[in-house]
């Protein structure tokens, strides 16, 4: 008779490495970087290609100077770098992306143990960090088409949150036919790699879906623009590929619903009384922060175990 063995889970273990899933991811990603390229032209690609290697050369630095072993080839940096890259105008300077790279691998992934320890989405904090001490360069928006233009009519002082009495028509902005960040203005590339995950299994509906549905009734609640409020700022780019983050979201499904309807929530909260016409990263970092606590109270109950009343749980 074969031994009994003990062990604690995982039990079933997957064929899907951390290389495998990041590598999915960047194709994913894929659509939404050509779209951002044809639209803002070459500079945005520089941005995007520059953020990847620098993610990559902070985390292999890093972990030569720590003496810890080699983490580069699992592909989180590169897609932290895409990421990031995605959530800047394409004019920003260089340098203020490399201090964003260094933000978002040193400070907010390796200073916490590296990869799956770290409390929040790197690449969201590293914008938010970006736009509260670089403002002015994180506001400036490069029109879309610049070809041929000169340098001050490549750019555009407003999107259409900031803006909407100046809104491009629901197809120029599901196409991407706008000013914004270089990732998050085509809607039709971002749902194409959003769908991608998805089938590949990467990612479910239910974290986009709720987040997505969350702001779309706040806005018909507060009679806006429904369809704009969904097509404008980050919130596709935002649902689908960073409130999905494995690392920094609940673990449970009730946890993860809970988790994307305040994404929702505080997203709403900001666009509409705030002062910030955009919401999305602000409200996907303070649910970052809040995900430690949600799964503390919403758990699954362990199989042959008696389920707590509120009172045993809370001690």
């Amino acid at each position: 008779m074969p031994e009994l063995l003990i062990e604690p889970s995982p039990h079933i273990r997957a064929k899907a490495s951390t290389q495998k899933i990041m590598l999915n991811v960047l194709i994913a990603l894929f659509p939404s970087v050509a779209a951002g390229t044809y639209i803002f032209g070459l500079r945005a690609l520089v941005i995007v290609v520059l953020c990847a290697t620098f993610c990559v050369i902070f985390e292999a630095l890093f972990n030569v100077i720590t003496k810890r072993p080699q983490t580069v080839s699992d592909l989180s940096a590169v897609v932290t770098g895409v990421l990031l890259g995605m959530n800047l105008p394409p004019s920003l300077p260089i340098y203020m992306a490399a201090i964003g790279c260094f933000a978002a691998i040193v400070v907010v992934k390796q200073f916490f143990g590296g990869i799956g320890q770290n409390f929040a989405n790197p690449a969201i904090t590293a914008r938010i960090i970006l736009m509260l001490s670089f403002g002015k360069y994180m506001t400036s928006w490069t029109v879309p088409f610049p070809y041929g233009k000169s340098a001050a009519d490549a750019i555009s002082s407003a999107t259409p949150l900031a803006s909407p009495e100046v809104m491009p028509s629901y197809l120029d902005m599901f196409l991407g036919n706008r000013a914004g960040c270089i990732g998050e203005v085509c809607i039709a590339a971002l749902l194409l790699g959003g769908i991608y995950l998805i089938i590949r299994g990467i990612i479910e509906p239910l974290t986009p879906v709720c987040f997505i549905g969350t702001v779309a009734l706040c806005a018909f609640i507060g009679g806006h623009d429904v369809p704009m409020q969904l097509m404008s700022g980050g919130l596709i780019l935002g649902a689908f590929f960073m409130a999905t983050d494995y690392a920094t979201t609940p673990i449970t499904r009730a946890g993860k619903v809970i988790f994307a309807i305040g994404c929702g929530l505080i997203t709403s909260m900001i666009r509409f009384f705030g002062i910030y016409p955009e919401g999305v990263s602000f409200s996907i970092l303070i649910m970052n922060i809040l995900v430690p606590l949600i799964d503390r109270y919403v758990r699954p109950t362990p199989l042959g175990t008696k389920k707590k009343s509120s009172k045993e749980a809370a001690k």
